[in-house]
């Protein structure tokens, strides 16, 4: 009799290496497990076997009721700044790391059950997730991931048999298994600082050091070395949130990752109509965590970071907030490289050609872009999208986007004059403009309404968006509904935390 493989393979280091960091733990039990959704290509990037995965064994796995071979689960202990308010003991109050998978290729990943029962960590809440919030997580992690943009991803989501309360009445239960590169955080490293154990703190970064940013274990500091990593990958990261209008909605130093991979899909959507001071979350009064205020706030949290590692940077204060404050002034000057360079991608302009003049002065075009786009209330991807149709002799759709097509006549007679090509070439400009500026993205009615339908039954919604959000930049007949924003009238569009 022949015996099955394990689920996967997996390793503990965080469990061996960062006690203090962690509680053992075991999922609730799920009474009737239903999986909902197994991630196919994911499965197959990992090395793993979607059927064994989609069996009855390997739902059990999933949800939590049974534990694989190999795995220890942990609730990891995190601190965090949520909407500026430090909270000193967060943690995986409802979810929990089964162990770190690694592929066939010797990459480590984690793989981790978020909705699987509350902890020690769990503050007042149930410990339970719901279906619409989980598939959520599923379809925009997919998303940002055919995007190119770091991101966790979901591996399965799995109904529960159970209904929770929530403000709106019960809802079904579910369980969200995720995939990252690991669940390290700013928080993590605000709670290993304040238990005063230097040892610990050492570990940890020497930890995320090995895991993320193994050529900083070269550089003679290599905490300092460590934090300059971690800027430099964050810098990127929220450049390209910015290029594709999305909104992450509850950026808290918790959801911050060392890594540089975007994590935590609650409150988050993508912009129609472009406004720097667009807010999706129902709890963001301030906006806080608007479309424009996501840089400084990144910013902001690797401040936070630099406090928890000072012991570390210098054995004396002052040395090591001299350091910290040195590299965090590189944030800035990153993140506008990053933000210039994929304008100019998606404006279809060379900016590395020329002489600094020239430099100046496209930059100083592209600078202008936000505001023409906020002044004219214009989709944010349609306006990106259609440049490519003006490149093909129609400017219709994209001057059909502005309140007044004659700003639309007056901006495009600029770009058109800074483009780097004659027009005889401009067929195969706009094929490069269409290979950066996607089409599709999870519109936020579209959500909502594939959402509706999972919670009431029907998934064939949810695959159709996916479907279509997994090849952003490729236009396919049949998926016209999937490009238009919702009407422009009605109450403003509100997500809510994924509790």
């Amino acid at each position: 009799m022949s015996v099955a493989p394990p689920l996967f393979t997996f390793d503990d280091s965080f469990a061996r290496e960062l006690e203090g960091l962690y509680d053992p733990w075991q999922a609730a039990p799920a009474p009737a497990p239903d999986l909902l959704v197994l991630n196919g290509p994911l499965a197959a990037e990992l090395g793993l076997d979607a059927d064994q995965l989609a069996d009855a064994a390997g739902v059990q796995v999933l949800v939590g009721n049974a534990v694989a071979e190999g795995s220890v689960p942990i609730a990891m202990a995190y601190s965090g700044h949520q909407f500026g308010n430090y909270s000193p003991r967060l943690g995986d109050g409802r979810a929990l790391l089964l162990g770190e998978h690694v592929t066939p290729d010797g990459r480590r990943v984690d793989v981790h059950l978020k909705g699987s029962g509350r902890t020690r960590f769990a503050r007042g809440g149930d410990g339970k997730a719901a279906v619409g919030p989980m598939l959520r997580e599923y379809v925009i992690g997919e998303a940002m991931y055919a995007l190119g943009i770091p991101t966790t991803r979901a591996l399965a989501v799995l109904a529960t048999g159970e209904r929770i309360m929530r403000d709106r009445g019960p809802v079904p239960g579910a369980v969200l298994v995720r995939v990252a590169s690991s669940h390290l955080r700013v928080g993590t490293f605000q709670y290993a600082a304040s238990t005063g154990d230097r040892d610990l703190l050492r570990r940890l970064a020497d930890h995320a050091i090995a895991r993320h940013h193994p050529s900083a274990a070269e550089a003679p500091n290599t905490a300092l070395a460590l934090y300059e990593r971690v800027i430099a990958v964050q810098a990127e990261l929220v450049a390209r949130w910015m290029h594709v209008g999305f909104v992450h909605g509850v950026m808290n130093t918790d959801n911050t990752t060392i890594s540089g991979e975007t994590i935590d899909y609650g409150p988050c959507a993508f912009m129609d109509r472009f406004d720097p001071a667009t807010v999706f979350s129902s709890i963001d009064h301030g906006g806080r965590y608007a479309y424009g205020n996501q840089p400084r706030v990144l910013q902001w949290n690797l401040a936070r970071l630099a406090e928890a590692l000072l012991p570390l940077l210098s054995d004396h204060t002052d040395t090591a907030v001299a350091m910290a404050t040195e590299a965090l002034q590189g944030f800035g000057p990153q993140y506008e490289t990053h933000w210039h360079d994929g304008m100019h991608r998606k404006l279809g302009l060379h900016r590395a050609d020329g002489s600094d003049a020239d430099v100046a002065r496209l930059d100083a075009f592209v600078q202008a872009v936000p505001e023409l786009l906020r002044a004219q209330r214009v989709d944010h991807t349609l306006f990106f999208r259609r440049l490519s149709h003006v490149l093909r002799g129609d400017s219709g759709p994209a001057r059909s986007l502005f309140a007044d097509p004659g700003a639309f006549d007056a901006w495009a007679e600029s770009w058109l004059a800074l483009l780097p090509v004659e027009r005889a070439a401009c067929e195969a400009l706009a094929d490069e403009l269409d290979l950066v500026n996607p089409l599709y993205v999870p519109r936020n009615h579209l959500v909502e309404a594939a959402l509706d339908a999972a919670v009431a039954g029907d998934l064939a919604p949810v695959r159709r968006l996916v479907e279509a959000v997994s090849q952003p930049f490729d236009e396919r007949p049949g998926l016209e509904a999937y490009t238009e924003p919702a009407p422009d009238h009605g109450a403003p569009y509100v997500t809510y935390c994924g509790t």
